[in-house]
C-alpha cells in the first residue's frame, strides 16, 4: 500500500501552505468541504490503515470495514460530513505504563473518527505549519526528534552550558479549550471546521473503573485537554505551544538570556550562557498566563558541562573518552532508554513463548533495529554494548530452557558467536547507522 499522497492532495496542501506563508494574517474560510473530498478521505483511510491500532468504543476493526467494503464505508462517512450529520463517538481511554514508572492515559478514538481527524489534519496542517516557530521539532513534516537532539547537543558544545531542564505537568490534559480555539480561529474562519475541532475537544471519554465497569467523563462540560492518542491532538498541542515559542522570539528573550530554546511537543530545554535562572523565572510566569504549570519537582537548572541531563531519550553531559581519558560533551542513550529496550526484548523471550525460533528472532531484531535507528546519533558504543550483552544472555537462557540444556552447558551450546551468527540475532555493535556527533 503506497502512502504517497495523490497529486491533487499534495497540490492542495502546497497551495494552502504557500498562501498561509505569504499572508500571515489571512483567515481561511473554505476548508470544511475539503475534508470530505473523496481523494482526501481515501488517503486518510490509507494512512490510518497503515498505522493500525486497536478498535474504539464501537469495537469496529479495520478487517471488519474491509470485509464490508472500504469504498462503501468511505462513501457513507463522506455523506455524513457533507450533510453535517457526523458526530464524534466517545474516546476509549486505556492506561499505559510510563518508562519512569506510573501510568499515563491514552485515548483511542473509533476508526471512523480517526479517518475524519486525519482528513482534517491533511487540510489544517499546512496552514498551521506556516506559523510554527523553527525551534519546534515535534510531529512536523521534515522535522524529527533527531533534529532536536542535534540542536541541543550542538548548543551545549558551543558553550550554552546553563540548562533549564523543564517539565510541564500534564500538558495535553491542561490545554485550555477557549484559548486553543482562539489560536485555531486566528487562521480559520470556516465555522464548520471550527465546529469539527471543538467537537473533538469536547468528546466524552469512556474509561473502566476499578471493578471493571464503564463510566463516562469529559464531554461538553470539559474546559481543558486534548486527548492523547487522537490523530489531531499533536497538531493542536503544537499550535498552543507555539504561543510560548512565539512570545519568546518576539520579546527577544533569546538575546536577553543569551539562550536557545529547543522544543519537541510538550518537552523543551533552554540552553543559556549564564542566564538560566532568569529564563526559568520568565518561563514560569508565561506558562502560568497560558494556563499551564511547570512540574517543579522535575524542572531543574544544571551545568551541562559538569552534570548530565536527559531529553528525548538521550543523556547529555560530560563523558570521559575510553582510550585516552580526555573529557568531552556527549549525547548518548539514557539509562531509561537502555532499560526500555531490554524490557522489550525480555517480553519476547518470556518462558511461555512457543513460537518457532525464526519468528522469535525476527521480533527481537525488529525491536533492536528500531531502537538502534533512533539512537544512531552521538556516543553509542557503551549503550549498544550493554544491550548486546543483555540480548546474548537472554537469548541463551531462552534457548537453554527450550532445549532443556543444563545451565552450565548453555554457554557452550549457545555462545555469543552462534547467537549473533547462525541464529540470526542482530548485534548492535556491527550496525553503522548515521555518523557520530
Amino acid at each position: 500500500m503506497s502512502l504517497e499522497p495523490p497529486e491533487k492532495v499534495r497540490s492542495l496542501r502546497r497551495k494552502l501552505y504557500e498562501k498561509a506563508k505569504r499572508e500571515p494574517d489571512y483567515r481561511f474560510y473554505l476548508l470544511y468541504d475539503k475534508v470530505y473530498r473523496e481523494d482526501i478521505l481515501e488517503y486518510a483511510w490509507r494512512l490510518c490503515r497503515a498505522n493500525g491500532g486497536a478498535p474504539g468504543v464501537d469495537g469496529e476493526r479495520f478487517a471488519d470495514i474491509e470485509t464490508r467494503g472500504v469504498g462503501e464505508w468511505l462513501e457513507g462517512l463522506g455523506k455524513e460530513l457533507r450533510e453535517r450529520t457526523y458526530r464524534a463517538s466517545p474516546v476509549r481511554r486505556v492506561m499505559i505504563p510510563k518508562p519512569g514508572g506510573g501510568e499515563r492515559p491514552l485515548g483511542i478514538p473509533t476508526i471512523r473518527d480517526r479517518v475524519v481527524q486525519t482528513a482534517a489534519k491533511l487540510v489544517l496542517e499546512p496552514i498551521f505549519e506556516a506559523d510554527l516557530e523553527p525551534n519546534a521539532y515535534g510531529y512536523r513534516p521534515r522535522k524529527s526528534a533527531h533534529d532536536a537532539v542535534r540542536a541541543v547537543h550542538r548548543s551545549l558544545c558551543e558553550g550554552y552550558r546553563d540548562v533549564v531542564d523543564a517539565d510541564l505537568s500534564k500538558y495535553f490534559d491542561t490545554i485550555p479549550h477557549r484559548d486553543l480555539m482562539e489560536s485555531v480561529a486566528k487562521r480559520v474562519s470556516d465555522r464548520w471546521m471550527l465546529k469539527l475541532v471543538k467537537m473533538w475537544l469536547k468528546v466524552a471519554v469512556e474509561e473502566s473503573d476499578e471493578r471493571g465497569g464503564r463510566r463516562m467523563t469529559g464531554g461538553k462540560r470539559s474546559t481543558a485537554g486534548t486527548p492523547q492518542g487522537g490523530v489531531i491532538s499533536p497538531l493542536l498541542a503544537n499550535l498552543y505551544m507555539n504561543r510560548f515559542l512565539k512570545h519568546w522570539r518576539r520579546q527577544g528573550r533569546g538575546e536577553e538570556f543569551r539562550a536557545r530554546l529547543v522544543n519537541y511537543a510538550d518537552d523543551f530545554v533552554i540552553l543559556s550562557r549564564g542566564r538560566a535562572a532568569e529564563a526559568l523565572e520568565w518561563t514560569r510566569q508565561v506558562m502560568g498566563r497560558l494556563g499551564l504549570t511547570l512540574n517543579e519537582t522535575k524542572t531543574r537548572i544544571v551545568d551541562g558541562h559538569e552534570e548530565s541531563f536527559d531529553f528525548l531519550g538521550y543523556t547529555y553531559g560530560p563523558e570521559r573518552h575510553r582510550k585516552d581519558g580526555h573529557w568531552y560533551l556527549s549525547a548518548k542513550p539514557s539509562k531509561k532508554s537502555v532499560k526500555r529496550v531490554k524490557e522489550g526484548v525480555r517480553k519476547v523471550l518470556r518462558p511461555g513463548n512457543q513460537d518457532p525460533w525464526p519468528a522469535v528472532a525476527s521480533r527481537v531484531n525488529r525491536i533492536l533495529r528500531g531502537w538502534a535507528n533512533y539512537f544512531s546519533y552521538g556516543t553509542r558504543l557503551m549503550g549498544y554494548r550493554a544491550v548486546d550483552r543483555y540480548v546474548a544472555r537472554s537469548v541463551r537462557d531462552f534457548l537453554r530452557r527450550r532445549h532443556k540444556v543444563r545451565h552450565r552447558r548453555g554457554i557452550v551450546r549457545f555462545p555469543s558467536e552462534r547467537i549473533f551468527g547462525e541464529l540470526g540475532i542482530q548485534r548492535l555493535r556491527t550496525l553503522h547507522i548515521g555518523a557520530p556527533a
